[in-house]
């Protein structure tokens, strides 16, 4: 949508059958982690195509916090922030498809299903696509090439090739399986189903080593999934071993999911993979880019995987603006567009730090998720960073800096304390880098204070001891 508003005719190579089929809907139905939207994802919508933002948000359900479920089932909400900003559930086969009949609607944009790119040839700008109905393969030319494929990117491994790519992938030792929460029966005869739980909410169910997630859908049912080592994973080996260990962790879920349920989404859904990558460059000369998953996909525990892909295109489309890039302008062969690559070079360079920031913060929010939020070492953080955090004279929101991010990538002067998750996820003028740096300042800070607010406790109960010792003794 971006670049075809610029004035490129696109073409979309798809690999798989049109999403928008039944029996494409039944499959991604098997595994799919809810998504999670929030302002900075909108913002790249907004940047891009303010109407469709508008109209996006009319699918969505906002969630104002986590609600955490203990063993013994009692709740307890932590609002994500003081303002009331929230983030919003939608499933992934809604959101693809909306974007989908988003993109169609824009002249100059063609998409070719069940087309998978096998080989490109970057210094040729041609490209071998297989057109798996037909059972044929074409050639296909072009002048620029996103590569939007993924984590198992075809493009990526095709630039590997003609570029010196820095390359990391990291599986991390925990599987993640989906299951469905039903929806809850009417509140009067006739009427329509309710939800089970909160709506709300992002419900969580923290294990220490484990965990269960719960995001609510449109038809007022729930999306779960069950993140675990893979070894905790294959001792769920019959349906008595999954019945029971869930009646020992999640003991509320498990009659809300309902047994034959979840035994059956056991049995029929698979269990899934959980990797991290970075990659640099993410460009070569002007030929080719990549962007979301193919260039840094990363583990979903910050939520922020939809919403940074989103980033890549808002940044990307104004270092493209901002560089003068011509879409009509004709280069002869074996030169290049100087715009095109200058602005493809800026945006390797200048996007690296922060693509690696949105990993590492998503690794690091695992741990906070199945764990530190059931500790009470975590809950006086939290408390003192938002105690903090109300001392800011002034309280910025998302939609006070909305506007200026059409002409620029990120602001980068926040003022005042500012909570890591309201950073990240409400204030997408902060670039990610930026936020984990100030993040890391501000942990040293709480950190302090934490030992010193510790030492003046043990020397108070050491002072009233020896006063107590000492009145004793005159007694």
């Amino acid at each position: 949508m971006s670049l075809a508003r610029m004035g490129w005719s696109v073409d979309i190579y798809e690999g798989r059958p049109d999403m928008r089929l039944p029996s494409s809907k039944a499959a991604a139905q098997q595994r799919s982690i809810n998504l999670a939207i929030s302002a900075r994802g909108l913002a790249a919508i907004q940047a891009i195509d303010p109407a469709a933002a508008d109209r996006f948000l009319s699918t969505v359900i906002p969630m104002r916090g986590r609600m955490i479920h203990d063993a013994q089932g009692h709740q307890q909400s932590q609002p994500y922030d003081r303002d009331g900003q929230g983030i919003n559930s939608i499933g992934r086969a809604y959101l693809n498809e909306d974007l989908l009949g988003e993109a169609l609607a824009v002249p100059g944009i063609r998409v070719f299903f069940q087309h998978k790119v096998v080989t490109v040839d970057f210094d040729r700008k041609t490209m071998n696509v297989r057109d798996v109905e037909g059972g044929k393969d074409v050639n296909v030319s072009f002048d620029f090439c996103v590569g939007a494929d993924g984590s198992y990117s075809i493009i990526r491994r095709q630039l590997m090739r003609v570029v010196r790519m820095d390359y990391q992938q990291e599986y991390i030792p925990h599987d993640y399986l989906e299951l469905k929460m039903p929806a809850g029966p009417p509140t009067e005869p006739g009427g329509d189903p309710t939800f089970l739980l909160d709506p709300n909410h992002l419900h969580i169910w923290p294990r220490h080593t484990f965990m269960l997630i719960a995001l609510p859908n449109k038809d007022k049912t729930f999306t779960c999934t069950v993140f675990a080592p893979t070894a905790e994973f294959d001792r769920l080996n019959s349906d008595e071993a999954i019945l029971r260990w869930f009646q020992a962790n999640f003991p509320d879920a498990l009659p809300l999911i309902g047994q034959e349920a979840l035994l059956a989404d056991f049995h029929r859904n698979p269990r899934s993979a959980l990797m991290s990558i970075k990659a640099k460059p993410y460009h070569y000369k002007d030929r080719a880019v990549i962007l979301g998953d193919s260039a840094h996909a990363m583990v979903p525990f910050y939520g922020q995987g939809l919403n940074c892909g989103l980033e890549d295109v808002r940044v990307l489309d104004i270092l493209l603006r901002d560089a003068g890039v011509d879409p009509t302008a004709q280069t002869p062969d074996g030169q290049e567009d100087p715009q095109l690559a200058h602005a493809l070079s800026t945006y390797s360079a200048t996007r690296h730090e922060d693509l690696v920031a949105a990993c590492e913060l998503a690794m690091d929010n695992y741990v906070e998720m199945r764990h530190s939020v059931t500790t009470l070492g975590y809950r006086f953080r939290k408390a003192l960073d938002n105690l903090l955090y109300s001392l800011n004279r002034k309280h910025v929101t998302a939609k006070d800096v909305t506007a200026p991010l059409l002409d620029k990538p990120f602001i980068n002067s926040p003022s005042g304390w500012l909570p890591l998750y309201t950073m990240v996820t409400f204030r997408p003028d902060i670039s990610y880098s930026t936020a984990r740096r100030r993040f890391l300042r501000q942990s040293q800070i709480l950190e302090t204070t934490a030992w010193l607010s510790a030492g003046v406790a043990v020397g108070m109960g050491i002072a009233g001891v020896t006063l107590l010792r000492r009145l004793y003794a005159r007694a």
